[in-house]
């Protein structure tokens, strides 16, 4: 399998239901905050309710959520807040270190847990190298940082040649 390659590939987080991540074996979700969860530079969290609300219904369900995010210190605090679960920003995906550190946060291991993210090469890539169950979603926002939109470009033909054509 390549590491580019994820798992499954999802239009919304809201689509990982208990059903899914039980057919799937998995027990926790890392999950990658922005166009992922919320949008790039959002701090509105009424724009994401629908979101909150899936995430109090996974935690009643049992799923272990953890955030695991390349954005500031700041902005992850602010949006941990939100979600109440814990997690960390500046975690320096895809290095396989922050992804053990966060499934050692779960007390799980590397394949009961799913990792959430809209990017192949911090999210998929980090996830499976670490072991992890990949899941890649649809980004929220077309708004991205520079570099950002230069990957996108790129995973637009990684992900043509395992079949899935979106216009990020």
């Amino acid at each position: 399998m390549s590491l580019l390659r994820p798992r499954d590939v999802i239009d919304h987080v809201t689509h990982l239901t208990p059903e899914f991540l039980a057919d799937r074996g998995l027990h926790g979700l890392l999950l990658d905050l922005d166009n992922t969860l919320v949008p790039y530079g959002s701090y509105d969290p009424v724009g994401v309710a629908s979101t909150l609300a899936w995430v109090r219904d996974l935690k009643i369900a049992g799923v272990g959520l953890y955030l695991l995010s390349n954005a500031t210190g700041r902005r992850a605090a602010f949006w941990l807040d939100k979600l109440e679960f814990q997690g960390v920003g500046l975690a320096g995906k895809p290095n396989p270190r922050a992804f053990r550190r966060a499934l050692s946060e779960l007390h799980l291991p590397p394949h009961q847990v799913g990792m959430v993210g809209d990017q192949l090469f911090t999210d998929v890539l980090g996830g499976n190298l670490s072991g992890m169950h990949t899941i890649l979603v649809r980004p929220l926002a077309t708004n991205a940082l520079p570099h950002t939109r230069v990957a996108r470009r790129l995973e637009r033909a990684v992900l043509k040649r395992y079949g899935h054509d979106w216009n990020h």
